[in-house]
Protein backbone atom coordinates (compact mmCIF):
# COMPACT_ATOMS: atom_id res chain seq x y z
CA UNK A 1 0.00 0.00 0.00
CA UNK A 2 1.50 3.52 -1.15
CA UNK A 3 1.98 5.55 2.18
CA UNK A 4 0.54 9.09 2.16
CA UNK A 5 3.10 11.52 3.69
CA UNK A 6 1.34 13.84 6.11
CA UNK A 7 2.23 16.52 7.70
CA UNK A 8 0.19 18.59 10.67
CA UNK A 9 -0.07 22.15 11.47
CA UNK A 10 -0.73 22.76 15.30
CA UNK A 11 -0.02 19.71 16.65
CA UNK A 12 -0.24 20.82 20.77
CA UNK A 13 -3.69 20.84 20.78
CA UNK A 14 -6.66 18.66 21.34
CA UNK A 15 -7.49 18.31 17.87
CA UNK A 16 -3.82 18.26 17.01
CA UNK A 17 -3.37 15.24 19.26
CA UNK A 18 -6.26 13.13 18.22
CA UNK A 19 -4.71 13.70 14.80
CA UNK A 20 -1.53 12.45 16.14
CA UNK A 21 -3.39 9.30 17.76
CA UNK A 22 -4.86 8.50 15.04
CA UNK A 23 -2.58 8.91 11.98
CA UNK A 24 0.92 7.11 13.34
CA UNK A 25 -1.96 3.82 13.50
CA UNK A 26 -3.12 4.30 9.95
CA UNK A 27 -2.30 1.74 8.05
CA UNK A 28 -1.54 4.09 4.86
CA UNK A 29 0.09 7.16 6.21
CA UNK A 30 3.34 8.33 6.85
CA UNK A 31 3.52 11.51 9.46
CA UNK A 32 6.48 13.29 7.57
CA UNK A 33 6.38 16.12 10.79
CA UNK A 34 4.02 17.73 13.52
CA UNK A 35 4.46 21.09 13.85
CA UNK A 36 4.23 23.03 16.59
CA UNK A 37 5.88 26.98 17.64
CA UNK A 38 5.02 26.63 21.58
CA UNK A 39 6.98 22.99 21.56
CA UNK A 40 9.33 22.62 18.76
CA UNK A 41 12.32 20.00 20.08
CA UNK A 42 10.18 18.65 22.43
CA UNK A 43 8.85 15.20 22.50
CA UNK A 44 5.27 14.54 21.26
CA UNK A 45 5.00 12.28 24.08
CA UNK A 46 5.66 15.07 26.49
CA UNK A 47 2.97 16.80 25.55
CA UNK A 48 0.53 14.27 24.72
CA UNK A 49 1.67 11.87 27.77
CA UNK A 50 -0.86 9.25 26.55
CA UNK A 51 1.79 8.60 23.35
CA UNK A 52 4.80 7.61 25.46
CA UNK A 53 5.61 4.19 23.99
CA UNK A 54 3.81 4.79 20.68
CA UNK A 55 5.52 7.25 18.80
CA UNK A 56 9.50 8.92 19.20
CA UNK A 57 8.47 12.18 16.77
CA UNK A 58 9.39 15.17 18.34
CA UNK A 59 7.73 18.21 17.80
CA UNK A 60 9.59 20.83 14.24
CA UNK A 61 9.50 23.62 14.03
CA UNK A 62 9.68 24.37 10.67
CA UNK A 63 7.12 22.53 7.89
CA UNK A 64 7.35 21.53 4.42
CA UNK A 65 5.74 20.96 1.03
CA UNK A 66 7.12 17.64 0.32
CA UNK A 67 4.02 16.11 1.76
CA UNK A 68 0.65 14.57 -0.05
CA UNK A 69 -2.06 15.67 2.15
CA UNK A 70 -1.40 18.73 5.30
CA UNK A 71 -3.83 18.84 8.27
CA UNK A 72 -4.18 22.34 10.03
CA UNK A 73 -5.34 21.79 12.95
CA UNK A 74 -4.90 25.89 14.69
CA UNK A 75 -6.98 27.99 15.78
CA UNK A 76 -9.67 29.89 13.97
CA UNK A 77 -8.15 32.82 12.06
CA UNK A 78 -5.50 31.02 12.39
CA UNK A 79 -5.54 28.69 9.50
CA UNK A 80 -6.43 31.19 6.69
CA UNK A 81 -3.38 33.80 7.86
CA UNK A 82 -1.16 30.46 7.38
CA UNK A 83 -2.92 29.43 3.91
CA UNK A 84 -2.43 33.07 2.94
CA UNK A 85 1.04 32.95 2.96
CA UNK A 86 1.80 29.99 2.38
CA UNK A 87 -0.44 28.78 -0.55
CA UNK A 88 1.73 29.36 -3.48
CA UNK A 89 4.16 27.09 -2.13
CA UNK A 90 1.41 24.21 -1.30
CA UNK A 91 -0.03 24.13 -4.57
CA UNK A 92 -0.40 19.87 -5.42
CA UNK A 93 -0.59 19.60 -1.46
CA UNK A 94 -4.33 18.24 -0.74
CA UNK A 95 -5.14 20.56 2.44
CA UNK A 96 -7.84 19.48 5.48
CA UNK A 97 -8.36 22.41 7.64
CA UNK A 98 -10.04 21.78 10.89
CA UNK A 99 -11.08 25.37 11.76
CA UNK A 100 -13.90 27.62 10.54
CA UNK A 101 -12.09 29.85 8.59
CA UNK A 102 -13.51 28.07 4.77
CA UNK A 103 -16.56 26.70 6.03
CA UNK A 104 -18.88 29.28 5.22
CA UNK A 105 -19.59 30.12 1.30
CA UNK A 106 -19.15 34.32 0.34
CA UNK A 107 -22.04 35.64 -1.48
CA UNK A 108 -23.30 31.89 -2.38
CA UNK A 109 -20.04 30.85 -3.82
CA UNK A 110 -17.34 28.36 -1.82
CA UNK A 111 -14.02 29.85 -0.53
CA UNK A 112 -10.93 29.20 -3.06
CA UNK A 113 -7.50 28.39 -2.31
CA UNK A 114 -5.06 27.73 -5.44
CA UNK A 115 -7.87 28.69 -7.55
CA UNK A 116 -9.70 25.28 -6.18
CA UNK A 117 -13.09 25.78 -3.79
CA UNK A 118 -12.79 24.12 -0.12
CA UNK A 119 -15.49 21.94 0.06
CA UNK A 120 -17.51 21.61 2.74
CA UNK A 121 -16.35 18.22 4.49
CA UNK A 122 -19.71 16.24 5.75
CA UNK A 123 -19.41 13.11 3.94
CA UNK A 124 -23.00 12.29 4.57
CA UNK A 125 -23.77 15.68 2.45
CA UNK A 126 -20.56 15.68 -0.12
CA UNK A 127 -18.77 12.26 -0.23
CA UNK A 128 -18.53 12.38 -4.15
CA UNK A 129 -17.10 15.80 -4.10
CA UNK A 130 -14.79 15.07 -1.25
CA UNK A 131 -13.30 12.30 -3.46
CA UNK A 132 -12.12 14.99 -5.66
CA UNK A 133 -11.63 17.81 -3.93
CA UNK A 134 -8.33 20.08 -3.40
CA UNK A 135 -9.09 21.39 0.40
CA UNK A 136 -11.29 20.24 2.36
CA UNK A 137 -12.99 22.59 5.50
CA UNK A 138 -13.80 20.03 8.43
CA UNK A 139 -17.01 20.83 9.57
CA UNK A 140 -17.38 21.95 13.34
CA UNK A 141 -18.40 19.40 15.98
CA UNK A 142 -21.88 20.91 16.81
CA UNK A 143 -22.46 21.17 13.40
CA UNK A 144 -21.68 17.55 12.52
CA UNK A 145 -24.14 16.48 15.19
CA UNK A 146 -27.05 18.44 14.35
CA UNK A 147 -26.66 18.37 10.58
CA UNK A 148 -26.61 14.83 10.60
CA UNK A 149 -29.29 14.51 13.00
CA UNK A 150 -31.51 16.74 10.17
CA UNK A 151 -30.07 16.18 6.96
CA UNK A 152 -32.52 13.39 5.73
CA UNK A 153 -35.37 15.32 7.12
CA UNK A 154 -34.03 18.63 4.82
CA UNK A 155 -33.59 16.43 1.98
CA UNK A 156 -36.88 14.89 2.03
CA UNK A 157 -38.49 18.04 2.23
CA UNK A 158 -39.66 18.18 5.53
CA UNK A 159 -37.69 20.84 7.74
CA UNK A 160 -40.21 22.96 9.85
CA UNK A 161 -38.79 25.06 12.35
CA UNK A 162 -36.36 22.97 14.75
CA UNK A 163 -35.98 23.51 18.49
CA UNK A 164 -32.47 22.39 19.60
CA UNK A 165 -30.29 21.69 22.93
CA UNK A 166 -27.18 20.31 22.66
CA UNK A 167 -25.06 18.74 25.76
CA UNK A 168 -20.65 19.27 24.98
CA UNK A 169 -17.98 18.19 27.06
CA UNK A 170 -15.36 20.55 28.14
CA UNK A 171 -12.58 19.49 25.14
CA UNK A 172 -14.81 21.22 22.96
CA UNK A 173 -13.79 24.62 24.56
CA UNK A 174 -10.17 23.97 23.42
CA UNK A 175 -7.06 23.26 25.61
CA UNK A 176 -6.20 26.93 26.65
CA UNK A 177 -7.34 28.29 29.88
CA UNK A 178 -10.91 29.81 30.68
CA UNK A 179 -13.04 29.92 33.92
CA UNK A 180 -15.35 27.63 32.74
CA UNK A 181 -12.80 25.29 31.94
CA UNK A 182 -11.49 24.38 35.49
CA UNK A 183 -12.58 21.06 36.83
CA UNK A 184 -13.55 23.29 39.90
CA UNK A 185 -16.57 24.77 37.52
CA UNK A 186 -17.13 21.87 35.52
CA UNK A 187 -17.70 19.52 38.07
CA UNK A 188 -21.19 18.65 39.61
CA UNK A 189 -22.21 21.61 36.61
CA UNK A 190 -24.02 22.73 33.21
CA UNK A 191 -24.52 25.86 31.73
CA UNK A 192 -26.03 27.16 28.75
CA UNK A 193 -23.80 29.45 26.31
CA UNK A 194 -24.20 31.12 23.74
CA UNK A 195 -28.26 30.47 23.12
CA UNK A 196 -29.84 31.24 19.77
CA UNK A 197 -26.06 32.20 18.26
CA UNK A 198 -23.71 30.01 18.13
CA UNK A 199 -21.17 30.02 15.40
CA UNK A 200 -21.83 26.92 14.11
CA UNK A 201 -25.53 27.46 13.01
CA UNK A 202 -24.45 29.55 10.11
CA UNK A 203 -22.89 26.09 8.83
CA UNK A 204 -25.73 24.54 9.49
CA UNK A 205 -28.40 26.84 8.14
CA UNK A 206 -25.93 26.40 4.89
CA UNK A 207 -25.84 22.36 4.66
CA UNK A 208 -29.63 22.21 4.93
CA UNK A 209 -30.27 24.86 1.99
CA UNK A 210 -27.88 22.82 0.22
CA UNK A 211 -30.22 19.25 1.42
CA UNK A 212 -33.45 20.92 0.79
CA UNK A 213 -32.78 23.62 -1.83
CA UNK A 214 -34.34 26.55 0.55
CA UNK A 215 -33.82 28.60 2.68
CA UNK A 216 -36.67 28.20 4.92
CA UNK A 217 -35.69 26.35 7.72
CA UNK A 218 -35.00 28.09 10.67
CA UNK A 219 -32.93 26.03 13.86
CA UNK A 220 -33.17 27.26 17.07
CA UNK A 221 -30.27 26.01 19.36
CA UNK A 222 -28.82 26.35 22.89
CA UNK A 223 -26.25 24.93 23.49
CA UNK A 224 -24.98 23.53 27.13
CA UNK A 225 -21.25 23.17 28.87
CA UNK A 226 -21.25 19.40 30.87
CA UNK A 227 -19.64 17.93 33.31
CA UNK A 228 -17.85 15.52 31.40
CA UNK A 229 -14.80 15.71 29.02
CA UNK A 230 -15.60 14.70 25.58
CA UNK A 231 -18.72 13.89 23.50
CA UNK A 232 -21.75 15.72 22.08
CA UNK A 233 -25.49 14.84 22.76
CA UNK A 234 -27.99 16.96 20.53
CA UNK A 235 -31.89 16.43 20.69
CA UNK A 236 -34.11 18.07 17.97
CA UNK A 237 -37.56 18.74 18.11
CA UNK A 238 -40.36 19.54 15.44
CA UNK A 239 -43.59 19.40 13.75
CA UNK A 240 -43.87 16.72 11.15
CA UNK A 241 -47.05 15.30 9.24
CA UNK A 242 -45.73 11.67 9.00
CA UNK A 243 -46.32 8.27 10.58
CA UNK A 244 -43.19 7.35 12.72
CA UNK A 245 -42.59 4.04 11.21
CA UNK A 246 -42.45 6.20 7.61
CA UNK A 247 -39.99 8.75 9.06
CA UNK A 248 -37.69 6.02 10.34
CA UNK A 249 -37.46 3.79 7.21
CA UNK A 250 -36.65 7.47 5.42
CA UNK A 251 -33.37 8.03 8.43
CA UNK A 252 -32.32 3.92 7.63
CA UNK A 253 -32.68 4.46 3.94
CA UNK A 254 -30.78 7.62 3.55
CA UNK A 255 -27.86 6.34 5.90
CA UNK A 256 -27.75 2.77 4.16
CA UNK A 257 -24.41 3.51 2.40
CA UNK A 258 -22.65 5.34 5.12
CA UNK A 259 -20.73 3.37 7.48
CA UNK A 260 -20.29 6.18 10.50
CA UNK A 261 -23.60 7.00 10.95
CA UNK A 262 -26.40 4.53 12.67
CA UNK A 263 -29.69 5.02 13.23
CA UNK A 264 -31.01 3.01 16.79
CA UNK A 265 -34.16 1.99 17.15
CA UNK A 266 -33.46 1.90 21.06
CA UNK A 267 -32.24 5.21 22.93
CA UNK A 268 -28.63 5.70 22.98
CA UNK A 269 -25.93 7.06 24.94
CA UNK A 270 -22.95 9.02 25.20
CA UNK A 271 -21.31 6.49 25.72
CA UNK A 272 -21.87 4.68 22.54
CA UNK A 273 -19.92 7.01 20.38
CA UNK A 274 -16.61 8.64 22.87
CA UNK A 275 -13.77 7.07 20.98
CA UNK A 276 -15.16 6.38 18.10
CA UNK A 277 -15.83 8.25 14.67
CA UNK A 278 -19.57 7.12 15.12
CA UNK A 279 -23.21 9.08 14.82
CA UNK A 280 -25.98 7.72 16.85
CA UNK A 281 -29.16 9.07 15.84
CA UNK A 282 -32.64 8.05 17.23
CA UNK A 283 -35.90 9.13 16.70
CA UNK A 284 -38.71 9.49 19.03
CA UNK A 285 -42.72 10.83 18.15
CA UNK A 286 -45.23 11.00 19.92
CA UNK A 287 -48.25 12.15 16.94
CA UNK A 288 -46.99 14.93 15.01
CA UNK A 289 -44.17 16.32 17.63
CA UNK A 290 -40.61 14.18 16.33
CA UNK A 291 -37.48 14.46 18.89
CA UNK A 292 -34.21 13.49 16.83
CA UNK A 293 -31.05 12.80 18.76
CA UNK A 294 -28.01 12.57 17.98
CA UNK A 295 -24.59 11.60 19.28
CA UNK A 296 -20.92 12.29 18.26
CA UNK A 297 -17.29 12.55 20.25
CA UNK A 298 -16.40 16.15 19.59
CA UNK A 299 -13.19 15.51 19.22
CA UNK A 300 -13.66 12.50 16.07
CA UNK A 301 -16.38 12.67 14.15
CA UNK A 302 -16.25 16.08 15.71
CA UNK A 303 -13.35 17.03 14.24
CA UNK A 304 -9.98 14.93 13.87
CA UNK A 305 -11.57 11.80 12.87
CA UNK A 306 -14.02 13.31 10.61
CA UNK A 307 -10.98 15.08 8.85
CA UNK A 308 -9.24 11.47 8.42
CA UNK A 309 -12.32 10.35 6.85
CA UNK A 310 -12.39 13.05 4.59
CA UNK A 311 -8.36 11.71 3.82
CA UNK A 312 -9.53 8.64 3.28
CA UNK A 313 -12.10 9.35 1.15
CA UNK A 314 -9.47 12.01 -1.17
CA UNK A 315 -7.19 8.89 -1.79
CA UNK A 316 -9.15 6.23 -2.61
CA UNK A 317 -9.40 4.63 0.60
CA UNK A 318 -11.79 2.71 2.08
CA UNK A 319 -13.45 5.32 4.26
CA UNK A 320 -13.20 2.86 7.60
CA UNK A 321 -9.41 2.98 7.23
CA UNK A 322 -7.62 3.66 10.27
CA UNK A 323 -11.40 4.70 12.16
CA UNK A 324 -12.42 1.09 13.45
CA UNK A 325 -12.08 2.67 17.20
CA UNK A 326 -13.84 1.27 20.30
CA UNK A 327 -15.89 3.34 22.83
CA UNK A 328 -16.02 3.14 26.01
CA UNK A 329 -19.02 1.48 27.27
CA UNK A 330 -17.80 1.24 31.06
Amino acid sequence: MRQIRAGIIGGAGYTGGEMIRLLINHPAVDIRYIHSKSNAGNPVYEVHEDLLGDTTLSFAAEWHSDVDVLFLCVGHGEAKKFLDEAAASLDGVLIIDLSQDYRLHTNGERLMINGHPMIYGLPELNREEIRSAHGIANPGCFATAIQLGLLPLAKAGLLTDVYTTGITGSTGAGQALSSTGHFSWRANNIQAYKSLQHQHMKEVGQSLAQASGSMGTSVHFTPWRGDFTRGIFVSSQLKINRAAEEVLALYEAFYQDHPFTIVSRKPIALKQVVNTNKCLIQLEQAGQQLVVHSAIDNLLKGASGQAVQNMNLLFGLDETTGLHLKPNAF
